[in-house]
């Protein structure tokens, strides 16, 4: 019970968030996988699930009120999940990845009521605006998120609480072996297409240079990702400290 509770709190702080005052960018798979897998006490599988789901979200944003996947909930759930299945951790992972996704498209046909629902309390606020009930209309305003808040939070706390470890057992075996096999190799491919979309976001016709050194790094020097990154973030603030200032260039055109 404290387990699901924790996680359905963690499914509303992450719609909050992505909201709100953006925090911990709790609605990123990632950072939402990773804090699940805190939760059920599988820091590894939740952090696996999250980054793989996270590579799905890349480039995917709601522009116009458009309704997207619901990422983050499903890398809660996926691993949820996941951890009360048996098996190694290939498996949970491949487990995770094939109950995550479809539950974050799932959540996409309760996304748009979620939507729909707070517009009731933004015209009484309008109307508490115009009287001049300052109160009413804050209460109106902070209230307004209980529907974004509530279609996520139901689904998750039923998914959590009810599909325990005998439920989830008995789904591993109707499950197709082909099919937990294809979320394994998806898994594996996930990744190469998640940077090939970043990639495709990123300016790297221009700065095709530093794709060269990240290469060279690991291919050649053997250097981690951890490495790279921090030495990519060095380039950058080098980059951003020597580059001239308009006022700077104005001065030198003189």
């Amino acid at each position: 019970m404290l387990v699901a509770i924790l996680l359905t709190l963690l499914a509303v702080f992450a719609i909050y968030d992505t909201l709100g005052p953006t925090l911990v960018y709790a609605g990123r798979p990632l950072i939402a996988g990773t804090v699940a897998g805190l939760v059920v006490g599988d820091l590894k599988l939740g952090m696996a699930i999250g980054a793989t789901i996270e590579l799905t979200a890349l480039g995917v944003y709601t522009y116009g009120g458009a309704t997207i996947p619901d990422y983050p909930t499903g890398a809660i759930v996926g691993t949820a999940l996941a951890h009360a299945a048996t098996g190694g951790f290939t498996h949970q992972l491949a487990l995770g990845i094939g109950l995550g996704i479809p539950a974050a498209l799932l959540l996409t046909a309760l996304d748009p009521i979620g939507r729909f629902l707070p517009t009731f309390w933004i015209h009484r606020a309008d109307r508490a605006a115009m009287a001049g009930r300052t109160r009413e209309m804050t209460w109106l305003h902070i209230t307004a998120f209980l529907p974004w808040a509530l279609v996520r939070a139901i689904p998750t706390f039923i998914a959590v609480y009810f599909l325990n470890s005998h439920t989830v057992t008995n789904l591993q075996k109707d499950i197709p072996a082909g099919f937990t096999q294809g979320m394994t190799l998806v898994g594996a491919i996930l990744p190469a297409v998640g940077f090939a979309m970043l990639l495709r976001l990123l300016p790297v016709k221009r700065y095709w240079y530093m794709l060269l050194i990240g290469f060279v790094l690991f291919a050649y020097m053997n250097v981690s990702l951890l490495g790279i990154a921090l030495f990519g973030l060095a380039i950058a603030i080098m980059f951003v400290t020597l580059k001239p200032s308009p006022n700077q260039r104005e001065t030198s055109n003189v």
